[in-house]
């Protein structure tokens, strides 16, 4: 595993401990909630900066299988032919009309009167 990605899995747990660390100074009257958030702001630039050393000395973005990986190239053949004889193999799209079985129950609801007000 790459020294990205784990600094990457580590950001949450990180921010956790942070604030159960902050929950006991609180506790213990030592730093209130509302003076802590600059630590909040100093473990982002300090993950920050750890991604960033770890991507200059594993040369760039690791490529594989991780969470926020894009789709196409996991995925080359995006859109794969469907075997013959399936449903879904060319059926012709439906057009709804004003003919429609839904148009029709809409036109039908005796709570709806044309002009927009109720009967």
């Amino acid at each position: 595993m790459s020294h990205y990605i784990m600094i990457r899995r580590l950001r949450g747990p990180a921010y956790l401990l942070l604030v159960g660390a902050l929950a006991l100074l609180n506790q213990a009257d030592i730093l209130s909630w509302g003076k802590s958030w600059p630590l909040f702001l100093i473990l982002a630039g300090v993950l920050l900066l750890a991604e960033r050393a770890a991507l200059a000395t594993d040369g760039g973005i690791p490529q594989g299988p991780y969470p926020g990986q894009l789709f196409g190239s996991q995925y080359p053949n995006a859109n794969p032919v469907a075997p013959s004889g399936s449903n879904f193999e060319s059926s012709p799209q439906v057009q709804q009309t004003e003919n429609s079985a839904s148009a029709q129950a809409y036109a039908q609801d005796p709570g709806k009167d044309p002009e927009g007000g109720q009967s």
